[in-house]
């Protein structure tokens, strides 16, 4: 398993019912993507030009899967591993700081518990505590800093303001 962060500029598509679409829907939003939305009856040319497809909450996801597989088209089935090519992890998300738990689908609810725990260490304060790293970070490289020294002097600097107790 491969973990990646995917581009919130691909081409997504959604097809999903009921409160398992719902929940899909609302983490591609938080991602801030747009999906395009995919009826399970619809024809395959429905699924051209996407990269991306979730599936949830569908009785007979594998035809829908297999179609847009066939396609190029990369696919998620929420809970049926089987049918993924990837699988979501539970994320945090803290403005670009993405802090992300996964078990390759086979223990979704301890990921969840995980993710909870991580939503408590790291509050939504660390927003803006990246914006700050993001500018000293900027600031080293004007400077020439080498990427060994800044890693030292981002560790004091997380030392220093008592952000990683």
């Amino acid at each position: 398993m491969l973990p990646i962060m995917l581009s919130s500029d691909l081409a997504v598509g959604l097809c999903g019912r009921g409160a398992a679409g719902a929940r899909r829907a609302a983490l591609l939003r938080d991602a801030g993507i747009m999906p395009c939305r995919i009826n399970d009856e619809s024809e395959p040319s429905a699924l051209a030009g996407l990269q991306v497809l979730f599936i949830a909450g569908l009785s007979a996801p594998r035809q829908l899967a297999d179609q847009a597989r066939a396609l190029g088209v990369m696919v998620n089935v929420e809970d049926v591993p089987e049918l993924c090519d990837f699988h979501v992890p539970a994320c945090v998300w803290r403005g670009d700081l993405v802090l992300a738990v996964a078990t390759g689908g086979r223990a979704p609810g301890l990921s969840r518990l995980i993710r909870e725990w991580l939503e408590r260490q790291f509050p939504s304060i660390w927003s803006e505590y990246l914006e700050e790293v993001a500018q000293m970070r900027q600031m080293w490289r004007r400077e020439g800093v080498e990427s060994a020294a800044m890693v030292g002097r981002l560790r004091c600097l997380l030392a220093d303001r008592g952000w990683l107790k």
